[in-house]
Order: C-alpha cells, then sequence, then structure tokens
C-alpha cells in the first residue's frame, strides 16, 4: 500500500509541475484533463504528504532519545506521543481514501447493465437496475449521461451504458459490479409463479486523456443504420457508430444520437474507459497482491445480490447482509448496502495494514 501511495503521490507532484508548464497551459484541452486528475488526487496526495511529514519528525525524535543531550531527550519523549497520535489518525484517513485501490477518488466512472439469463424479465430488470442508480445518482447531485443503449419492446433493455460524474463517484460505486439476481413474478407471467433472471452490472472507474491514448490507426471505425427495439428501422442514415479496437479486440457501438459525430463521441469514450479496464485488470493479475478483497473481484459472472419481490428482501452474497427495504432500495435509497460494503472492506484494510511501527 505505501509503493502506491508513494506512486500516487509522485504523479500529483508531476501534475503539480505541469500545472505551471506553459506547453500545458497553451493546451485548453490538455489543461482541462490535467486539473481534473489533479483534483482527483489531491485528497489522497496531500494527506499522504502530511503523513511522511509526521512519519519523518518521529524517526528524528527517536534519534534524539538516543543521544546525549537529555534536554532534547526530555523533548522527545514529550513530543513523540502527540506525533503518534496524529500519524495514526492520517493513516485511518488514508486508509478509509484508498478503499477500492488506486481508482477509489475517481470523480468520472461508467456503469454498463446488461440483461442475463430469463429474457425479456431479464431485461425489464435491467430497466430496474438503471432506474434504482439513476435515483442514487439523483440524489448525491452527480451528472448522469446515457452513453448507450439497447431497449427492448416491452421497454426494458438488453444492455445500456450510462457516464456518471461527481463526488465519490467510483468509490461509492466500485463494489456493484456482478451479477444481480431478481426473484419475483414477472410482468410477462401469466399464471403468477416466481422467477429467477439475472442482470449483470459493471462499474468501470473513467481515465482522463492524459492516462490512456487511443490514436485513429489504433481501432476500426464502421457506421451502420441505427435500428430500434425488434430490430425496427429508426435512421436512414448512416448514423450508428461501431469502433473495434485492434490490439484486445474490444467492440463498442453506440446509435443513440441522430448525429454520427455524438455517436463516435460516446462510442470513442466508451472504449478508452473499456480498454483501460483491460490492462488495469492484466496489471493486477500480474502484480503480486499482498491481499484479495472479497468483494473487490468486480467480475460480472460472480452472483453478488438478490432482489427478492414477494419478501421485500436484498441479500448481499458477499458480505451476508440481508435488508428487508427492497422497494426502499429500488427507489434509490442504495446507502445502507454502499456503507456496509465499504465498513467490510475497511475494517479488512486496518487488519491488514493498520499496523504503524
Amino acid at each position: 500500500m505505501r509503493k502506491e501511495l508513494d506512486e500516487k503521490l509522485a504523479r500529483f507532484e508531476e501534475l503539480e509541475r505541469q500545472l505551471h508548464d506553459p506547453d500545458v497551459l497553451a493546451d485548453s484541452a490538455r489543461l482541462a484533463a490535467v486539473m481534473r486528475e489533479h483534483g482527483a488526487l489531491a485528497k489522497v496526495a496531500v494527506k499522504y504528504r502530511k503523513f511522511k511529514e509526521v512519519n519523518q519528525q518521529i524517526l528524528e525524535l527517536r534519534n534524539l532519545l538516543e543521544g546525549d543531550d537529555p534536554e532534547l531527550r526530555e523533548l522527545a519523549e514529550e513530543e513523540l506521543p502527540r506525533l503518534r497520535r496524529e500519524r495514526e489518525a492520517l493513516w485511518d484517513e488514508l486508509l478509509d481514501l484508498t478503499i477500492g485501490g488506486e481508482d477509489a477518488n475517481r470523480t468520472r466512472c461508467i456503469l454498463e447493465i446488461r440483461a442475463g439469463t430469463g429474457g425479456e424479465e431479464a431485461a425489464l430488470f435491467a430497466r430496474d437496475l438503471f432506474e434504482m442508480y439513476r435515483r442514487y445518482a439523483e440524489s448525491k447531485g452527480w451528472k448522469v449521461e446515457i452513453l448507450g443503449m439497447n431497449p427492448t419492446e416491452l421497454g426494458g433493455f438488453k444492455e445500456i451504458s450510462v457516464g456518471l460524474e461527481g463526488e465519490e463517484v467510483y468509490r461509492r460505486l466500485q463494489y456493484e459490479s456482478g451479477g444481480h439476481r431478481v426473484q419475483r413474478v414477472p410482468e410477462t407471467e401469466a399464471k403468477g409463479r416466481i422467477h429467477t433472471s439475472l442482470a449483470t452490472v459493471a462499474v468501470l472507474p473513467e481515465p482522463e486523456d492524459v492516462e490512456i491514448e487511443i490514436k485513429p490507426e489504433d481501432y476500426r471505425r464502421d457506421t451502420f443504420h441505427a435500428s430500434g427495439p425488434g430490430g425496427q428501422h429508426v435512421n436512414k442514415t448512416s448514423s450508428a457508430v461501431r469502433l473495434t479496437h485492434y490490439a484486445t479486440g474490444i467492440v463498442v457501438q453506440c446509435q443513440d444520437e441522430k448525429s454520427q459525430h455524438k455517436n463516435f463521441a460516446k462510442a470513442l469514450r466508451v472504449l478508452k474507459t473499456r480498454v483501460y479496464e483491460y490492462y488495469r485488470r492484466a496489471k493486477e493479475a500480474e502484480r503480486a497482491q499482498e491481499r484479495r478483497s472479497k468483494i473487490g473481484s468486480g467480475d460480472r459472472s460472480e452472483r453478488i445480490r438478490t432482489y427478492n419481490f414477494p419478501e421485500n428482501r436484498v441479500t448481499d452474497h458477499r458480505i451476508n447482509l440481508t435488508l428487508y427495504q427492497l422497494d426502499s432500495i429500488l427507489e434509490g435509497n442504495l446507502d445502507p448496502i454502499i456503507e456496509a460494503l465499504l465498513d467490510y472492506e475497511r475494517n479488512e484494510l486496518r487488519a491488514t495494514f493498520g499496523a504503524l511501527d
């Protein structure tokens, strides 16, 4: 963890230098990206810099304790307890801020919801999940932007991608990735039988432009006619855009805007995020990790939560949390679940990294 904090501080200080670089100041787009990344890192980096300063003071006082000057030894004995308390407090705050790893404090992410097993009912459940997250985002004052969707004839979603921006957006949503199971009587069920369906959620941290560069030669761009639910014709012009990234095979398409230019901009934004996530996960797999979070795998195939309508129950299987307030949670009141997940991760971090010399 110290290594990751050192890397964040080094990056933060590099961005501070860039903010005084004439070349950066002359490029408004680059300046905006540097300022966003600098702001996202500031909270952790400034606190860690203070932690290192206090830690250095403690080391200097320890040296005084071993010296021959009695007055300096007495001064060191008086100051050390206060500085140790300050260091412990800073360390606890750093642990809180680093929940979720190096992307924890990003202010932008992309939320992807896809219907899984269950046919039309799964698509309707994907719509319900989207509405749940949309309401939660609105309660937090986050910006919500639909980047792409594939609706069904009954109003569900085969898939939908949403851009979210705001304070703590990734920190609070990072553990929503995985399989979400619903148990209820579907709207499409005539005999009143309870069905089980699945939708998957992925929450991807959105990188800044300065962090990942994708050139036109890195992907293939195709255009085609947009279509609606059931394949019905919507647009006579080739406004829909599909991007295929050569190195990873990742494919992104967008057809929601009437303008090909706008569809391309959205598709490229999603492509950058998915490519960033691809390489981020590859890096994490190669790195020898000190621990693996029980709740932080982010694998779509992992079933993380069950929504049981007959019992008004929500169960998060990773931390054995059961709440009988499904109706409230679907209205966007997700904090009881999210706070429980953050508390679990916080306790795991403290158990692993909490001890200081």
